[in-house]
């Protein structure tokens, strides 16, 4: 039972083709075996973590590589290999995977460079010209187009395999700060059919014949369609601390530290620092330079060394451990540096963990979906977490968390609501960081066009009664999640939980529950607490904490009452396992909002919240 987790991504390392490699052009690709094929030299703490000791790990390379070894170390945790569901070989998509969302469409590419309207838009936008417009090499790129950006000012902007847009411009002309201003302003307009992973900023420096970039890129990335892991994480209470450009992947959501960095060697010197600090949560880290530096750049013996270099500092890492820390080491995707291609490489990944529960060898085998990862992460803390409490001030006056409107599913169920009542509420949940906006199913297809994935979209089945079909619900449930809800409000079938129906009422949620989660969705469960009993609340903290839901909530806010802190605190009680509480109904002030997180809720949903 961790009171740290320590996640490191090592950016790009994959350890051999996944099943539908050949389906992405990636064919035999193993960033793995094109590492150990550089020398012979020793990973002995890698070794020890477990990765040479993976199933699956066939690759005549890896083969040699063990055959050469004198002695491997036994393995000191757990260890498997990992496969991903996500239609995508990104960091995006692969960072989203590790936190519960799963990605089914893939995001857009441009192989024949971006359309006319996109290019318009951003020289409206900026008032300056473009160059290149296609698939290049970030080195290749400022070299080839840098002297006429110099003497035009003209932006450079180019694509890879990967859904990105990056521009490119010499800090002289545009400087840093410009740059990125520019880049957040394409990033408003990358939305809908376009709405690429990343718009990246690559500034560079340098004299003609010889520019190179600086340390100073960054990432604008797509947020997040739903609440990921990290919302979780952070709505309980927990740290979640990133380095690298892990709080870029996610537009900043889910983060309550970010320490950007210059590289692996400043990365690793991070990860160092916070394990000399007292916190309570997850620490997640990204190595980038394994992918940006030597993968995109068929460098195997930068690759090699670079590994070398993170495995003599996992030998300190694995030493500072304490007994209550678990350290996790995986990856995103492949770069395969040994094949012709510059581009990421559809590959499994490792999974290797040491420390709290995972101190005997254990081997894991094969993981379906990277999701695996961030249930240890939840598993690991959750174990042992007490209720986040937010503690009252002396004068008896309950504090108002800071952030208590991250915790709001701002709510527009007007049977009179308008699209533009709609648009109002999207604008102003935004605004003001709330965690999703909740609204009719007839809204969501349009609601997914005005966020332009700046808000996660909630919606609502079986509402408000429940008494629905489970065949109609279910329905409900993926015609809501193919328009666009990331987070489904589910009402049960009360009239089957008084008549002792209980396996009916837990097989329709059950069912539910499988639909939304294949789809990336969540799903909170509305039992209407007003029509319930003390002891039928309690059987259905129990049915919903068996069910595979999420969420547990109290009310639709349309029946005689709403939310009390008591049914919130008897939840708090009688769930178990991973279930979080929305409370719901009649909660139209910040006080009685923090009293509700006080009580046990982890989401509110409210129309407004006063003083």
């Amino acid at each position: 039972m961790a009171k740290r987790v320590f996640l490191i991504v090592l950016d790009s390392f994959g350890i051999g083709e996944a099943p539908d490699a050949a389906e992405f052009g990636d064919s035999g690709s193993n960033t793995l075996a094109a590492v150990l094929s550089y020398s012979d030299a020793p990973f002995t703490n890698l070794a020890r973590m477990g990765l040479l000791s993976i199933d699956g790990e066939n690759d005549a390379r890896i083969t040699a590589y063990k055959r050469a070894q004198q002695c491997l170390p036994p393995p000191i945790g757990s260890y498997g290999r990992v496969r991903e569901l996500s239609r995508g070989k990104d960091s995006t998509v692969g960072h989203w995977e590790m936190c519960g969302i799963i990605s089914e469409t893939p995001q857009p590419t441009y192989p024949n460079g971006f359309p006319d309207k996109i290019l318009n838009q951003i020289k409206q936008i900026t008032g300056r010209d473009i160059l290149c417009n296609r698939p290049y090499s970030g080195t290749d790129v400022i070299r080839d187009y840098g002297d006429e950006h110099v003497a035009t000012g003209s932006l450079i902007v180019y694509t890879s395999a990967d859904s990105v847009l990056q521009v490119a411009a010499h800090e002289d002309v545009i400087p840093v700060d410009e740059l990125y201003r520019i880049c957040g302003g394409i990033r408003e307009i990358m939305t809908d059919d376009n709405a690429v992973g990343r718009v990246i900023a690559r500034p560079f420096t340098g004299t003609s014949g010889n520019y190179t970039r600086t340390p100073r890129r960054h990432d604008f990335s797509l947020p997040a369609p739903s609440s990921t892991a990290l919302d979780a994480l952070k709505g309980e209470g927990f740290d979640v601390i990133s380095i690298g450009k892990i709080s870029d992947l996610f537009a900043g959501r889910g983060i309550t530290e970010t320490y950007p960095t210059h590289g692996n060697t400043e990365g690793i010197a991070r990860i160092k620092e916070m394990m000399n600090r007292d916190f309570t949560g997850l620490c997640f880290a990204n190595l980038v330079d394994f992918d940006m530096l030597y993968g995109h750049r068929n460098n195997i013996e930068g690759y090699a060394l670079a590994m070398h270099e993170f495995d003599s500092a996992l030998g300190d890492i694995i030493s500072s451990l304490k007994d209550d820390d678990l350290l996790m080491i995986t990856a995103d995707h492949g770069c395969d540096p040994s094949t012709a291609s510059t581009d990421h490489s559809r590959e499994c990944i490792p999974l290797l963990m040491f420390g709290d529960n995972h101190r005997v060898a254990h081997n894991l085998g094969e993981l379906i979906g990277f999701g695996n990862i961030s249930d240890y992460v939840i598993n690991a803390l959750m174990e042992r977490r007490e209720p986040h409490i937010y503690e009252p001030e002396t004068d008896s006056h309950k504090t108002v968390p800071s952030d208590i409107m991250s915790y709001v599913d701002l709510t527009n169920l007007k049977v009179t609501a308008t699209k533009k009542d709609i648009e109002t509420l999207i604008t102003k949940a935004v605004s003001e960081g709330c965690a999703s906006v909740c609204i009719p199913p007839c809204f969501v297809p349009e609601a997914k066009q005005i966020s332009a994935g700046r808000i996660a979209i909630c919606t609502v089945i079986g509402f408000p009664n429940g008494y629905q079909t489970t065949a109609a619900k279910l329905f409900e449930a993926a015609d809501a999640c193919d328009n666009g809800a990331s987070e489904i409000d589910m009402v049960i079938n009360t009239c089957f939980l008084k008549s002792h129906l209980t396996a009916q009422v837990q097989n329709e949620i059950e069912l539910i529950a499988r639909v939304v989660h294949d789809k990336g969705a969540i799903l909170k469960v509305i039992i209407e607490t007003c029509n319930l009993s003390r002891d039928e609340i309690s059987d259905m903290c129990k049915i919903v904490s068996e069910s595979g839901a999420d969420f547990i909530k109290t009310s639709t806010g349309f029946g005689s009452e709403g939310a009390t802190v008591e049914n919130v605190r008897i939840m708090a009680e009688e769930c178990s396992g991973n279930i979080r509480i929305k409370a719901a109904g009649g909660i139209r002030t910040r006080d009685t909002a923090a009293a509700m997180i006080e009580a046990g809720a982890s989401r509110i949903g409210a129309s407004k919240l006063g003083d």
